[in-house]
Protein backbone atom coordinates (compact mmCIF):
# COMPACT_ATOMS: atom_id res chain seq x y z
CA UNK A 1 0.00 0.00 0.00
CA UNK A 2 1.21 3.29 -0.90
CA UNK A 3 0.39 6.67 1.17
CA UNK A 4 0.96 10.11 0.78
CA UNK A 5 0.28 12.71 3.66
CA UNK A 6 1.19 16.12 4.97
CA UNK A 7 3.03 16.71 7.95
CA UNK A 8 4.70 19.64 10.13
CA UNK A 9 6.80 18.85 12.55
CA UNK A 10 7.67 21.48 15.49
CA UNK A 11 10.60 20.33 16.23
CA UNK A 12 11.63 21.52 13.43
CA UNK A 13 11.52 25.14 13.48
CA UNK A 14 13.79 27.15 11.73
CA UNK A 15 15.69 30.38 12.86
CA UNK A 16 13.27 32.94 11.43
CA UNK A 17 10.18 31.00 13.27
CA UNK A 18 8.64 29.12 10.05
CA UNK A 19 8.04 25.49 9.74
CA UNK A 20 8.35 24.07 6.29
CA UNK A 21 5.75 21.30 5.32
CA UNK A 22 6.92 18.20 4.41
CA UNK A 23 4.54 15.13 2.28
CA UNK A 24 5.13 11.57 4.17
CA UNK A 25 5.66 8.88 1.91
CA UNK A 26 5.21 5.41 2.69
CA UNK A 27 5.83 2.89 -0.05
CA UNK A 28 7.11 -0.85 0.49
CA UNK A 29 6.82 -0.39 4.58
CA UNK A 30 9.51 2.37 4.08
CA UNK A 31 8.71 5.80 4.69
CA UNK A 32 10.75 9.06 3.16
CA UNK A 33 9.52 12.27 3.57
CA UNK A 34 9.53 15.29 0.46
CA UNK A 35 10.08 18.98 1.01
CA UNK A 36 7.33 21.09 -0.15
CA UNK A 37 7.14 25.04 -0.97
CA UNK A 38 4.93 25.94 1.81
CA UNK A 39 6.42 27.26 5.31
CA UNK A 40 4.11 28.47 7.66
CA UNK A 41 4.69 30.33 11.41
CA UNK A 42 4.46 28.93 14.66
CA UNK A 43 1.42 29.99 15.42
CA UNK A 44 -0.09 28.55 12.68
CA UNK A 45 -0.14 25.65 13.65
CA UNK A 46 -2.54 22.52 15.28
CA UNK A 47 -1.67 19.42 17.00
CA UNK A 48 -2.33 16.87 15.24
CA UNK A 49 -4.94 14.54 17.18
CA UNK A 50 -3.89 11.41 15.38
CA UNK A 51 -0.44 11.76 16.30
CA UNK A 52 1.24 13.83 19.26
CA UNK A 53 4.17 14.54 17.43
CA UNK A 54 3.04 16.19 14.44
CA UNK A 55 0.98 19.39 13.64
CA UNK A 56 -1.38 20.32 11.29
CA UNK A 57 -1.71 24.01 9.29
CA UNK A 58 -4.72 26.09 10.78
CA UNK A 59 -4.27 28.18 7.75
CA UNK A 60 -7.25 27.51 4.90
CA UNK A 61 -5.53 28.75 2.27
CA UNK A 62 -2.38 26.69 2.60
CA UNK A 63 -4.41 24.08 3.30
CA UNK A 64 -6.65 24.21 0.21
CA UNK A 65 -2.66 24.66 -1.99
CA UNK A 66 -1.84 21.29 0.56
CA UNK A 67 -4.68 19.64 -0.88
CA UNK A 68 -4.04 20.04 -4.50
CA UNK A 69 -0.73 19.21 -4.44
CA UNK A 70 -1.53 15.79 -3.05
CA UNK A 71 -3.95 15.20 -5.42
CA UNK A 72 -1.53 15.93 -7.96
CA UNK A 73 1.22 13.31 -6.32
CA UNK A 74 -1.60 10.96 -6.11
CA UNK A 75 -2.45 11.43 -9.84
CA UNK A 76 1.37 10.67 -10.66
CA UNK A 77 1.53 7.09 -8.54
CA UNK A 78 -1.68 5.89 -10.05
CA UNK A 79 -0.03 6.91 -13.42
CA UNK A 80 2.67 4.26 -12.79
CA UNK A 81 0.16 1.34 -12.22
CA UNK A 82 2.25 -2.19 -12.20
CA UNK A 83 5.18 -0.86 -12.64
CA UNK A 84 4.91 0.91 -8.82
CA UNK A 85 5.73 -2.38 -7.32
CA UNK A 86 8.98 -2.43 -8.45
CA UNK A 87 10.29 0.43 -7.04
CA UNK A 88 11.45 1.29 -3.32
CA UNK A 89 10.57 4.03 -1.07
CA UNK A 90 13.53 6.46 -2.42
CA UNK A 91 13.69 5.66 -6.02
CA UNK A 92 9.43 6.63 -5.58
CA UNK A 93 10.90 9.53 -3.94
CA UNK A 94 13.06 10.33 -6.41
CA UNK A 95 10.45 10.04 -9.48
CA UNK A 96 7.82 12.23 -7.60
CA UNK A 97 10.08 15.18 -7.25
CA UNK A 98 11.55 14.70 -10.74
CA UNK A 99 7.65 14.33 -11.81
CA UNK A 100 6.95 17.42 -10.19
CA UNK A 101 9.10 19.34 -12.88
CA UNK A 102 8.51 17.27 -16.03
CA UNK A 103 4.78 17.04 -15.97
CA UNK A 104 4.19 20.42 -14.64
CA UNK A 105 2.35 22.14 -18.16
CA UNK A 106 2.31 25.84 -16.63
CA UNK A 107 6.31 25.17 -16.30
CA UNK A 108 7.26 23.83 -18.82
CA UNK A 109 4.58 26.83 -20.92
CA UNK A 110 7.06 29.08 -18.92
CA UNK A 111 10.07 27.80 -20.08
CA UNK A 112 8.70 27.60 -23.83
CA UNK A 113 7.79 31.28 -24.09
CA UNK A 114 11.14 32.35 -22.87
CA UNK A 115 13.03 30.20 -25.63
CA UNK A 116 10.47 31.77 -28.01
CA UNK A 117 11.41 35.79 -26.64
CA UNK A 118 14.63 34.34 -27.15
CA UNK A 119 14.54 33.76 -30.80
CA UNK A 120 12.63 36.94 -31.01
CA UNK A 121 9.44 35.64 -31.60
CA UNK A 122 7.06 37.72 -29.17
CA UNK A 123 4.12 37.36 -30.88
CA UNK A 124 3.85 33.33 -30.61
CA UNK A 125 5.30 33.88 -26.98
CA UNK A 126 2.42 36.27 -26.31
CA UNK A 127 -0.09 33.88 -27.56
CA UNK A 128 1.34 30.93 -25.42
CA UNK A 129 1.18 33.29 -22.63
CA UNK A 130 -2.40 33.65 -22.82
CA UNK A 131 -2.88 30.35 -22.99
CA UNK A 132 -0.96 29.33 -19.78
CA UNK A 133 -2.72 31.99 -18.39
CA UNK A 134 -6.30 31.31 -19.09
CA UNK A 135 -5.55 27.40 -18.30
CA UNK A 136 -4.39 28.79 -14.49
CA UNK A 137 -7.64 30.95 -14.15
CA UNK A 138 -9.56 28.06 -15.49
CA UNK A 139 -8.00 25.69 -13.00
CA UNK A 140 -7.82 28.11 -10.28
CA UNK A 141 -4.33 27.41 -9.54
CA UNK A 142 -0.60 28.14 -10.62
CA UNK A 143 0.18 24.16 -11.14
CA UNK A 144 -1.19 21.94 -13.88
CA UNK A 145 -0.17 18.17 -14.78
CA UNK A 146 -0.43 17.45 -18.43
CA UNK A 147 -2.42 14.73 -17.00
CA UNK A 148 -5.32 16.96 -15.61
CA UNK A 149 -5.83 18.00 -19.53
CA UNK A 150 -8.50 15.52 -20.49
CA UNK A 151 -10.77 15.62 -23.33
CA UNK A 152 -13.75 16.41 -20.35
CA UNK A 153 -11.29 19.21 -19.15
CA UNK A 154 -11.24 20.82 -22.58
CA UNK A 155 -14.63 20.62 -23.47
CA UNK A 156 -15.50 22.51 -20.24
CA UNK A 157 -12.29 25.01 -20.43
CA UNK A 158 -13.97 25.59 -23.71
CA UNK A 159 -17.56 26.62 -22.22
CA UNK A 160 -15.24 28.61 -19.58
CA UNK A 161 -13.75 30.62 -22.56
CA UNK A 162 -17.56 31.34 -24.32
CA UNK A 163 -18.88 33.23 -20.99
CA UNK A 164 -17.74 36.52 -19.89
CA UNK A 165 -14.96 36.48 -17.07
CA UNK A 166 -13.69 38.45 -14.86
CA UNK A 167 -9.90 38.60 -14.80
CA UNK A 168 -7.24 39.04 -12.21
CA UNK A 169 -4.02 40.39 -12.81
CA UNK A 170 -1.14 41.56 -10.58
CA UNK A 171 0.63 45.36 -12.74
CA UNK A 172 4.11 45.68 -12.61
CA UNK A 173 4.09 48.10 -9.41
CA UNK A 174 2.33 45.15 -7.23
CA UNK A 175 -0.90 46.30 -7.71
CA UNK A 176 -4.24 44.05 -8.65
CA UNK A 177 -6.30 44.61 -11.88
CA UNK A 178 -9.28 43.31 -12.69
CA UNK A 179 -10.46 43.33 -16.35
CA UNK A 180 -13.78 41.67 -17.47
CA UNK A 181 -12.78 39.38 -20.68
CA UNK A 182 -15.74 39.25 -23.44
CA UNK A 183 -16.63 35.27 -24.30
CA UNK A 184 -14.71 34.22 -27.24
CA UNK A 185 -15.95 33.62 -30.53
CA UNK A 186 -15.26 30.01 -32.81
CA UNK A 187 -12.00 30.99 -34.28
CA UNK A 188 -10.48 32.38 -31.02
CA UNK A 189 -11.03 29.36 -29.29
CA UNK A 190 -9.59 27.43 -32.29
CA UNK A 191 -6.34 28.89 -31.86
CA UNK A 192 -6.34 28.71 -27.91
CA UNK A 193 -6.66 24.97 -28.81
CA UNK A 194 -3.95 24.98 -31.63
CA UNK A 195 -1.73 26.60 -29.30
CA UNK A 196 -2.32 24.45 -26.75
CA UNK A 197 -2.21 20.81 -28.57
CA UNK A 198 1.48 22.50 -29.97
CA UNK A 199 2.39 23.08 -26.14
CA UNK A 200 1.67 19.44 -25.63
CA UNK A 201 3.64 18.52 -28.80
CA UNK A 202 6.69 20.28 -27.97
CA UNK A 203 6.63 19.06 -24.45
CA UNK A 204 5.99 15.27 -25.57
CA UNK A 205 9.14 15.69 -28.32
CA UNK A 206 11.17 16.71 -25.32
CA UNK A 207 10.14 14.44 -22.52
CA UNK A 208 8.52 10.94 -24.24
CA UNK A 209 11.36 8.66 -25.86
CA UNK A 210 8.55 5.71 -27.39
CA UNK A 211 12.07 4.00 -28.49
CA UNK A 212 12.98 2.79 -25.23
CA UNK A 213 9.14 2.91 -23.80
CA UNK A 214 9.68 6.06 -21.75
CA UNK A 215 6.33 7.90 -22.10
CA UNK A 216 6.30 10.53 -19.38
CA UNK A 217 3.06 11.99 -21.32
CA UNK A 218 0.62 9.49 -22.19
CA UNK A 219 -2.92 11.33 -22.53
CA UNK A 220 -3.27 12.82 -26.00
CA UNK A 221 -6.56 15.12 -25.31
CA UNK A 222 -7.13 16.68 -28.31
CA UNK A 223 -7.47 13.23 -30.44
CA UNK A 224 -11.46 12.69 -29.21
CA UNK A 225 -12.17 16.59 -29.18
CA UNK A 226 -14.73 17.64 -31.62
CA UNK A 227 -13.89 19.85 -34.56
CA UNK A 228 -14.60 23.42 -33.86
CA UNK A 229 -15.60 24.73 -37.26
CA UNK A 230 -14.45 28.06 -38.17
CA UNK A 231 -15.89 29.73 -40.82
CA UNK A 232 -13.72 32.04 -43.35
CA UNK A 233 -12.32 35.35 -42.01
CA UNK A 234 -13.83 38.31 -43.79
CA UNK A 235 -11.71 39.13 -46.53
CA UNK A 236 -9.15 41.90 -45.58
CA UNK A 237 -8.06 43.66 -49.07
CA UNK A 238 -8.83 46.75 -50.61
CA UNK A 239 -9.80 47.71 -54.03
CA UNK A 240 -7.37 50.19 -55.42
CA UNK A 241 -9.91 53.41 -55.05
CA UNK A 242 -9.33 52.50 -51.08
CA UNK A 243 -5.17 52.11 -51.43
CA UNK A 244 -4.97 55.33 -53.11
CA UNK A 245 -6.90 57.09 -49.93
CA UNK A 246 -4.81 55.46 -48.02
CA UNK A 247 -1.67 56.41 -49.83
CA UNK A 248 -2.40 60.01 -50.39
CA UNK A 249 -4.14 60.61 -45.84
CA UNK A 250 -2.57 63.84 -45.24
CA UNK A 251 -1.61 64.07 -41.76
CA UNK A 252 1.21 65.82 -39.04
CA UNK A 253 4.69 64.50 -40.19
CA UNK A 254 6.41 62.14 -37.90
CA UNK A 255 2.64 60.73 -36.28
CA UNK A 256 1.99 57.53 -35.76
CA UNK A 257 -0.71 58.04 -38.16
CA UNK A 258 1.77 58.99 -40.93
CA UNK A 259 4.13 55.83 -40.01
CA UNK A 260 1.06 53.78 -39.92
CA UNK A 261 0.17 55.36 -44.02
CA UNK A 262 4.27 55.20 -44.73
CA UNK A 263 4.59 51.53 -43.61
CA UNK A 264 1.19 50.69 -44.95
CA UNK A 265 2.06 51.21 -48.23
CA UNK A 266 6.38 50.04 -48.25
CA UNK A 267 4.54 46.76 -47.07
CA UNK A 268 1.94 46.84 -50.24
CA UNK A 269 5.30 47.72 -52.71
CA UNK A 270 7.57 45.25 -51.08
CA UNK A 271 4.92 42.36 -52.04
CA UNK A 272 3.49 42.23 -48.15
CA UNK A 273 6.16 42.22 -45.88
CA UNK A 274 5.25 41.81 -42.33
CA UNK A 275 6.00 44.32 -39.76
CA UNK A 276 8.26 41.91 -37.68
CA UNK A 277 10.59 41.77 -40.64
CA UNK A 278 10.23 45.42 -41.46
CA UNK A 279 11.41 46.02 -37.81
CA UNK A 280 14.04 43.59 -37.58
CA UNK A 281 15.79 44.51 -41.20
CA UNK A 282 18.30 47.01 -41.28
CA UNK A 283 20.80 48.66 -44.47
CA UNK A 284 23.08 45.71 -44.59
CA UNK A 285 19.92 43.63 -45.96
CA UNK A 286 19.69 46.06 -48.60
CA UNK A 287 22.00 43.79 -51.63
CA UNK A 288 22.15 45.93 -55.26
CA UNK A 289 18.40 47.64 -54.85
CA UNK A 290 17.13 44.36 -53.56
CA UNK A 291 16.18 43.89 -49.84
CA UNK A 292 17.17 40.41 -48.67
CA UNK A 293 15.61 38.85 -45.30
CA UNK A 294 14.34 35.82 -43.69
CA UNK A 295 10.63 36.17 -43.03
CA UNK A 296 10.15 35.32 -39.87
CA UNK A 297 7.06 33.40 -39.66
CA UNK A 298 8.35 30.83 -41.60
CA UNK A 299 11.96 30.64 -41.64
CA UNK A 300 11.69 27.57 -39.12
CA UNK A 301 9.49 25.81 -41.48
CA UNK A 302 10.99 25.94 -45.14
CA UNK A 303 14.54 24.42 -46.72
CA UNK A 304 15.51 27.64 -47.12
CA UNK A 305 15.01 29.60 -43.79
CA UNK A 306 12.31 31.65 -46.18
CA UNK A 307 14.83 33.92 -47.94
CA UNK A 308 13.03 36.32 -50.10
CA UNK A 309 14.82 39.37 -52.37
CA UNK A 310 12.41 41.65 -53.43
CA UNK A 311 13.02 44.63 -55.62
CA UNK A 312 12.72 48.27 -53.67
CA UNK A 313 11.21 49.97 -56.52
CA UNK A 314 11.02 53.56 -57.31
CA UNK A 315 7.68 54.60 -54.67
CA UNK A 316 9.37 52.56 -52.42
CA UNK A 317 13.01 53.96 -52.01
CA UNK A 318 12.21 57.37 -50.08
CA UNK A 319 10.08 54.92 -47.56
CA UNK A 320 13.16 52.79 -47.43
CA UNK A 321 15.56 55.01 -46.79
CA UNK A 322 13.17 56.83 -44.30
CA UNK A 323 12.38 53.45 -41.84
CA UNK A 324 14.67 50.85 -42.71
CA UNK A 325 17.52 50.15 -40.17
CA UNK A 326 15.63 52.74 -37.79
CA UNK A 327 12.08 51.15 -36.59
CA UNK A 328 14.52 49.06 -34.21
CA UNK A 329 15.78 52.32 -32.36
CA UNK A 330 12.39 54.18 -32.53
CA UNK A 331 11.09 50.98 -30.32
CA UNK A 332 12.02 48.72 -27.96
CA UNK A 333 10.75 45.84 -29.23
CA UNK A 334 7.97 45.00 -32.22
CA UNK A 335 5.11 44.92 -29.86
CA UNK A 336 6.26 48.61 -29.53
CA UNK A 337 5.68 48.99 -33.37
CA UNK A 338 2.38 46.49 -33.85
CA UNK A 339 1.07 48.71 -31.23
CA UNK A 340 1.81 52.32 -33.11
CA UNK A 341 0.71 50.75 -36.07
CA UNK A 342 -2.84 49.79 -34.87
CA UNK A 343 -3.05 53.33 -33.79
CA UNK A 344 -2.59 54.62 -36.70
CA UNK A 345 -4.48 52.74 -38.75
CA UNK A 346 -6.98 53.60 -36.69
CA UNK A 347 -6.32 57.35 -37.04
CA UNK A 348 -6.06 56.83 -41.13
CA UNK A 349 -9.60 54.95 -41.43
CA UNK A 350 -11.25 58.02 -39.10
CA UNK A 351 -9.34 60.47 -41.57
CA UNK A 352 -10.80 58.92 -45.13
CA UNK A 353 -14.18 57.17 -43.13
CA UNK A 354 -13.16 54.27 -43.13
CA UNK A 355 -13.88 51.17 -40.89
CA UNK A 356 -11.35 48.25 -39.32
CA UNK A 357 -8.23 48.63 -42.01
CA UNK A 358 -4.95 46.96 -40.23
CA UNK A 359 -1.58 47.25 -41.32
CA UNK A 360 -1.93 43.37 -42.55
CA UNK A 361 -4.73 44.53 -45.08
CA UNK A 362 -1.39 45.84 -46.90
CA UNK A 363 -0.24 41.77 -47.78
CA UNK A 364 -3.78 40.53 -48.09
CA UNK A 365 -3.89 43.41 -50.98
CA UNK A 366 -1.23 42.34 -52.52
CA UNK A 367 -2.42 38.84 -53.13
CA UNK A 368 -5.83 39.97 -54.10
CA UNK A 369 -4.60 42.27 -57.37
CA UNK A 370 -2.22 40.20 -58.03
CA UNK A 371 -4.36 36.93 -58.52
CA UNK A 372 -7.95 38.52 -59.55
CA UNK A 373 -6.90 42.05 -61.40
CA UNK A 374 -3.56 40.85 -62.96
CA UNK A 375 -4.48 37.24 -63.56
CA UNK A 376 -0.72 35.78 -61.80
CA UNK A 377 -0.95 32.07 -60.87
CA UNK A 378 -0.96 30.79 -57.69
CA UNK A 379 2.53 30.10 -57.55
CA UNK A 380 3.69 32.73 -58.53
CA UNK A 381 1.83 34.56 -56.23
CA UNK A 382 3.40 31.64 -53.12
CA UNK A 383 6.29 32.70 -54.22
CA UNK A 384 6.11 36.81 -54.14
CA UNK A 385 4.35 35.88 -50.45
CA UNK A 386 6.48 33.66 -49.47
CA UNK A 387 4.50 31.26 -48.01
CA UNK A 388 5.35 27.75 -46.78
CA UNK A 389 4.21 24.79 -49.43
CA UNK A 390 4.37 21.79 -47.40
CA UNK A 391 3.30 19.98 -50.25
CA UNK A 392 6.34 20.72 -52.59
CA UNK A 393 9.20 20.48 -50.63
CA UNK A 394 11.10 17.88 -51.85
CA UNK A 395 10.60 19.70 -55.76
CA UNK A 396 11.32 22.96 -54.03
CA UNK A 397 15.43 21.55 -53.46
CA UNK A 398 15.76 20.76 -57.46
CA UNK A 399 14.53 24.71 -58.23
CA UNK A 400 16.57 28.06 -57.57
CA UNK A 401 14.49 30.65 -56.82
CA UNK A 402 13.94 32.82 -60.10
CA UNK A 403 13.40 36.76 -58.08
CA UNK A 404 12.23 38.07 -61.67
CA UNK A 405 9.14 36.12 -61.13
CA UNK A 406 8.39 38.43 -57.90
CA UNK A 407 9.51 41.67 -60.13
CA UNK A 408 6.86 40.86 -62.83
CA UNK A 409 3.72 40.13 -60.04
CA UNK A 410 5.34 43.26 -57.95
CA UNK A 411 5.29 45.62 -61.38
CA UNK A 412 1.90 44.45 -61.99
CA UNK A 413 0.33 45.23 -58.96
CA UNK A 414 2.10 48.62 -58.52
CA UNK A 415 0.51 49.68 -62.24
CA UNK A 416 -2.77 49.27 -60.81
CA UNK A 417 -2.04 52.66 -58.90
CA UNK A 418 -1.27 54.18 -62.27
CA UNK A 419 1.44 56.49 -60.31
CA UNK A 420 -0.76 59.25 -60.70
CA UNK A 421 0.62 60.89 -57.41
CA UNK A 422 3.74 60.73 -55.18
CA UNK A 423 4.09 59.45 -51.79
CA UNK A 424 3.83 62.27 -49.52
CA UNK A 425 6.87 61.66 -47.11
Amino acid sequence: MTTITAKIFRHHIKNDGTLNIKFKLFHSSEIRYIRSSFYVSNYQVLPNPERKTEFISKNIEIRSKIERTLDEYRLVIGMLGKKLDYLSCKQLKDYLEEMEQHLDLVAFGKEFIISLVDKGKLKSASNYKTVIYSLIDFFGKPKILFEEISTNRLILWEKYLRTERTISRYSQTGRIITNIKKPLQNRSIHNYLRDLRALFNHAKRKYNNPDVGYTEIKRDPFKEYPKIRVFQTKKRHLDVATLRVIRDTICKKNSRVALARDLFMLSFYLCGINAVDLYKVNRSNIVNGRLEYNRSKTREKRLDNAFKSVKIVEPAIKLTDKYIGRLAKRYANVDGLNKALGFGMKEVCKINFLNGITFYWARHTVGNLARNKCRCSKDDLALALNHVDLGRKITDIYIDNDWSIIDELQEKVISLLNDENKVRI
